[in-house]
């Protein structure tokens, strides 16, 4: 037969014959209790099916080991991707960390911060919404739990922020373009729901006025975080009515880019940089699967690895110094230009 199923450290201490205090002394550190308790604590968790609730547990220490981590919306490959890197970090850091995605919803990202709150984590790290961030209440949090923000950075929030220099994706880009073809036009969202592509759109027009070109910007309609499809219906329209102001398109991001590429398949243009190709199609963020598609994307890449291990580093440190830096810093990493055959 199986062992009997004990619901609570209470009933865990009522069998074992141990009272609930050392049990729990116990389970905040099994050296902490004597040699002949501790064994006999192990015999009882042998012959009885018990598992200690680790957040109430938590709740009780001055530190916990349990880790937040927030991204703005979970299915989006560039937050998987850095979600897994933080996630490994974390657990061979000894942590335990809590994933948590705010769908894209402003209210949400509040309720996530507020439950996180209520576990008391050794520490948070927040990709935050960014413009539809509610700041006052992003602020609360970060008063009462130690974080440190990364990709989407909010002016004095938080006591670090880790991420990746936006500027140096787009100059990168299209010093590239400019150099080998036609000027490109960027192709973005008019609404966007990632808090970078703003960002972007201004880098793209500080580079074209550093080469002394006329920036053209093809704003779509769309919202939400449905990116390929608003990049492959966006796409359809334009190549219907000729309003692609450049053969060069330069996407604001990776996922933008795979729906219009699709929309050129359909169409019937072949993309890339040989003979007979009708656009060269680049973009940003080198998701993971930008290198399958036909033709794979010419894109701009984030140094997940960089970024992510950073981002743990200084969460680390800020636990170990208290919760609290002398001053809030900033860690932001260059990119780095992938060509492939879109462009």
């Amino acid at each position: 037969m199986p062992p009997e199923k004990i619901p609570n450290m209470e009933a865990f201490a009522r069998v074992s014959g141990i009272s609930r205090p050392t049990i729990s002394k116990y389970f905040h550190d099994p050296d902490s209790v004597r040699k002949s308790t501790r064994a006999k604590i192990e015999q009882a968790l042998e012959t009885y099916d018990y598992s200690p609730n680790i957040y109430a547990i938590n709740q009780n220490r001055r530190l916990t080991k349990t880790v937040g981590i927030v991204v703005p919306y979970l299915a989006d490959p560039f937050f998987a991707e850095m979600a897994r890197n933080i996630e490994r970090r974390c657990i061979d850091g000894g942590f335990s960390p809590l994933l948590f995605s705010s769908h894209g919803d402003a209210q949400l990202e509040v309720e996530i911060l507020d439950s996180l709150r209520s576990l008391k984590p050794a520490g948070v790290l927040l990709a935050p919404l960014g413009r539809i961030t509610d700041r006052t209440a992003a602020e609360r949090f970060c008063t009462d739990v130690p974080t440190v923000l990364f990709d989407s950075n909010i002016e004095g929030l938080g006591e670090a922020f880790v991420g990746s220099d936006n500027y140096s994706f787009v100059n990168q880009s299209v010093d590239y373009l400019v150099a080998t073809g036609e000027a490109p036009c960027f192709f973005e969202m008019a609404h966007p729901a990632n808090p970078n592509a703003n960002k972007r759109r201004l880098a793209y027009l500080a580079a074209m006025e550093r080469h002394g070109l006329e920036p053209h910007l093809v704003r779509v309609e769309g919202t939400g975080w449905g990116f390929e499809q608003i990049g492959y219906e966006a796409g359809m329209a334009a190549i219907a009515d000729r309003s692609l102001p450049s053969s060069t398109i330069l996407c604001s991001n990776d996922r933008l880019a795979i729906g219009l590429l699709s929309a050129c398949y359909e169409s019937g243009l072949k993309v890339g940089r040989g003979t007979g190709c009708a656009l060269r199609i680049a973009s940003h963020d080198d998701h993971p699967f930008s290198r399958y598609t036909s033709p794979a994307l010419t894109t701009v890449a984030h140094d997940y690895e960089a970024v992510s291990n950073r981002s743990v580093e200084a969460l680390f440190e800020l636990i170990a110094s208290g919760g609290r830096f002398a001053a809030r810093t900033e860690s932001l990493f260059a990119a780095r230009l992938i060509l492939r055959h879109s462009a």
